[in-house]
Parts: C-alpha cells; sequence; structure tokens
C-alpha cells in the first residue's frame, strides 16, 4: 500500500510542478493571474494553488519519511530431545559426584532449585550432563549446532521458505562465539547465498532477543524487499560454573537449553501473524552498579562463571521504571497518561512526599505479557510493580516452570505457550520486556493480525 501510494504522489507531484513551470515560461500562468485578477477571483485562486501544492507536498513527505510496517509471518521454538530433560533430583545427584562442590554448596543449590520455579522436564546439553563434564570447543559447538539447526529446519518446514530465500540473518548469543561465528555456521550449513547479510550479536544478555528484533526492523527500512530470520539462543555447555562462589552457582540452577527463530518481513501483510509496533531499549551501564550486576568472571580459584550481584533486583527495578517511561505514552490510553502526569507534578513540583508514585494499568494496554523467565523472583518483582493480575503473568510462570531460563529466546517460548493455551485474537496486543546483562531492559509490542 505505501509503494502504491508513492508510485501515484511522486508522479502526480511531479506532472503538478511540470505544468506550473511550461506554464511560467510561456506566460500562460501570468494570463490566468491576470484574468483572475480582473475577475475578482485573485485571492480564491492563489489560495487555491497554495493549498494544492501544500497538500501533494506533504503527502509525499509523509509517504517516504513514515516508518513502514514490519511483519511477523512465524516463529518458532526449539524443543531439545527427551533424554535430555534433567529433573530436580538428577540435578542434586548429577552435583554430588563433582568433587569441586564443598557440601554448603550442594546445599544451597539444591535450595535455590527448589525455589527456582522450574520444574523436572527443563533440558541442559550433553556436555553438562556427561561425568566428568564436557567444556570443549567441540561439545559448545554441538550444542549450538543442536538448538540453532533444529530451531532453522522447524522454521523452513512450518514457513515454507527455503534457506536461499534468506536475505538477511541475526544471530544473538550471549556467551558462546567461536570463530567462524555462529551465523556462518548457518550458511554453511544450509548453503545460504553469497550476498545474505548476516549478523552475530554477543554479550548483550538475556534481552539480546529484543535487541535482535530492532535491528532487523532497521534493517527492513534499508531493504524493504528482503526476508530476515532472527534466530535468539544460549549456549551453557562453556558456562556450567564448578566453584563455591554462591552468587556464581545461581545460573547453574536456572539456565536451560532452548532457542528461537522468527521470519519477519515488510511484504506479505495478509498472511502475517504479528505486526511489530515498537521496540524501546533502555541501558543502565553507565552505573557502575549496574554494568557490574550481571558480571562473567573467575573465582578465586580460576573456575569461569557468570556472577550475579545481590543488588540485582534493584538494578532490574530502575531499568524497568526507565523503560516503562519510555513506553508509556507510546501505548497507554490518554486517560492513564493523565493520572501519571498530575501524580508526578504533585510529587515533584509541590513536593509532596507522602504520595505515592502512580503505576499506570498497562492492562488496559496489553491483553498479553511475555515476561523474561530470569526465574520466580524476577515474574514476582515486576507483577508487584506493574500491578498485574495472576493470570496475565501465568504463561510466563509456566513457560519458566516447563523450560526454565532460556535467555533471550524465553519471550517467544511464552508467546507461544499464550497462542496454545490463551489464544490470541485480531487487534490483542503483546508485550514482551526482558532484562539482560549491561545492564539493559528492552521491550517489544505487538499487535495480532489475525485470530489463532
Amino acid at each position: 500500500v505505501d509503494n502504491l501510494l508513492t508510485l501515484l504522489l511522486i508522479p502526480l507531484a511531479s506532472v503538478f510542478g511540470m505544468e506550473l513551470y511550461v506554464m511560467l515560461v510561456t506566460g500562460e500562468l501570468k494570463r490566468v493571474w491576470l484574468s483572475a485578477a480582473a475577475t475578482n477571483v485573485q485571492f480564491n485562486l492563489v489560495t487555491l494553488v497554495a493549498s494544492v501544492t501544500l497538500l501533494v507536498t506533504l503527502g509525499v513527505a509523509y509517504i517516504i519519511t513514515r516508518r513502514k510496517p514490519v511483519y511477523l509471518l512465524d516463529f518458532v521454538c526449539y524443543k531439545a530431545p527427551d533424554r535430555l530433560k534433567s529433573s530436580h533430583e538428577w540435578f542434586n545427584q548429577h552435583s554430588a559426584k563433582v568433587p569441586t562442590f564443598s557440601e554448603q554448596s550442594l546445599e544451597f543449590q539444591s535450595k535455590i532449585m527448589d525455589r527456582s520455579g522450574i520444574g523436572n522436564e527443563a533440558y541442559l546439553p550433553d556436555g553438562v550432563r556427561q561425568y566428568p563434564a564436557d567444556k570443549s570447543m567441540a561439545s559448545a559447538r554441538a550444542e549450538a549446532e543442536m538448538v540453532m539447526f533444529g530451531a532453522m529446519d522447524m522454521l523452513f518446514a512450518q514457513t515454507g521458505i527455503k534457506p536461499r530465500d534468506v536475505d538477511i540473518l541475526i544471530v544473538n548469543c550471549s556467551l558462546f562465539n567461536p570463530t567462524p561465528s555462529l551465523s556462518a555456521m548457518l550458511v554453511n550449513h544450509y548453503k545460504m547465498r553469497s550476498d545474505c547479510l548476516t549478523y552475530n550479536l554477543a554479550g548483550m544478555g538475556c534481552s539480546a532477543g529484543v535487541i535482535a528484533i530492532q535491528l532487523a526492523k532497521e534493517l527492513l527500512q534499508v531493504y524493504p524487499r528482503s526476508r530476515c530470520v532472527v534466530l535468539s539462543t544460549e549456549n551453557i555447555t562453556q558456562n556450567w560454573y564448578f566453584g563455591n562462589d554462591r552468587s556464581m552457582l545461581i545460573p547453574n540452577c536456572l539456565f536451560r537449553i532452548g532457542g528461537a527463530a522468527i521470519y519477519l518481513t515488510r511484504r506479505d501483510r495478509w498472511r502475517a501473524k504479528y505486526e511489530l509496533l515498537h521496540t524501546v531499549r533502555t541501558h543502565k551501564g553507565a552505573n557502575d552498579q549496574a554494568f557490574h550486576c550481571v558480571y562473567q568472571m573467575e573465582d578465586e580459584l580460576g573456575n569461569v562463571g557468570i556472577k550475579l550481584a545481590k543488588e540485582l533486583m534493584a538494578v532490574a527495578g530502575e531499568a524497568l521504571k526507565a523503560n516503562i517511561t519510555q513506553l508509556g505514552p507510546l501505548v497507554l490510553p490518554v486517560s492513564e497518561q493523565i493520572l501519571f502526569f498530575f501524580n508526578l507534578v504533585v510529587r515533584k513540583v509541590f513536593r509532596n512526599k507522602k504520595l505515592r508514585p502512580y503505576i499506570p494499568d498497562f492492562g488496559r494496554a496489553f491483553e498479553h505479557f511475555c515476561i523474561h523467565t530470569g526465574g520466580k523472583g524476577v515474574i514476582d518483582e515486576i507483577e508487584r510493580q506493574l500491578k498485574l493480575g495472576p493470570e496475565l503473568t501465568k504463561p510466563s510462570k509456566d513457560t519458566l516452570q516447563r523450560f526454565g531460563n532460556t535467555s533471550s529466546s524465553s519471550i517467544w517460548y511464552i508467546l507461544a505457550n499464550i497462542e496454545t493455551f490463551r489464544g490470541v485474537r485480531r487487534g490483542d496486543r503483546v508485550w514482551q520486556i526482558a532484562f539482560g546483562s549491561g545492564f539493559k531492559c528492552n521491550s517489544a509490542v505487538w499487535r495480532a493480525l489475525r485470530t489463532f
């Protein structure tokens, strides 16, 4: 539609401009002006010409400069083989075999598992499940290939597109970044075209899935006829921690295998599932505490792992507030924005410290919430801060229980859960919100284009 309007308006404006130029050169414009003056319609003629010129100019400018819609045609979530399911009992027994874990560490991990909200069917890779663990590059590559190839095979089968149809490929994986890159691994495996634009996002944490979607959105503005595939995943094999620092043991209890492949384009609206409305990114990395609250490092004995600082929840809360401050004006009803504004004025201008900050009702802006499965505590905290009902956070908790924390792909597992068990109606709005190292809080907002 946008291209059709552009094709119609630009020639119209060109013809109109050329006609005025010819009339000016031949003297016809002067004769029309004198005739208008003689018949007292000079002012009306000037008004008409100016109005038409302004309307055509504004129309062309709007069509050329407006952001073009991006559509999600389909997505898939990888499901690992049943042999990789890892129950709480298996986790405790397997951890007890590791000689480097102290009794206190084993007890601590067992308690974290019990409180994590993760069930007995989440998946761990072969390199971690075997004893002794295999943290080699080959083992990590095997995990990456299993997840990425599995997700891509599902996407190609479900959508009917072929690997050589892909024009843009974006892969995000925070902790495993070999050479050649993961995106190059896909190009080689599927024999993609040599002119396929590939990108590999690394080290950006659990919110990198939204970053990849925003990058896809920007690229599709430049390459409007392209087909884009985003693959979001994480790799566990080389990042399993075998020391006794409690803050670094927590990721062992939370992170599990997962990956999602998403097909985006600006074409084929008629068969798309969602339209991307907004992406909002918040980065608190300028603050030292925020920067270090999720940090890959070595402990005193040289064991590499991810440290989750005790300030993490407070930092996440501040990042969430900053993010919804940007997102609110884009999605909230006017009534909610007015209430928020007056509350802010009373608290800041009149310095009324007794008045609590007004939390907008985001339940009026969205029908579905996909909250990153960082852990039961993370979901509970967002539920509390945004005053969401249990029914709105249930898909996130159910996904955490079934698949664990699958990092950047978790928001897609939640959306799949919503589609399967709740259903999505045409016009429904979906809010995907994720947190990641740096520290970042990123949001993506979608609108359903059909009922399914």
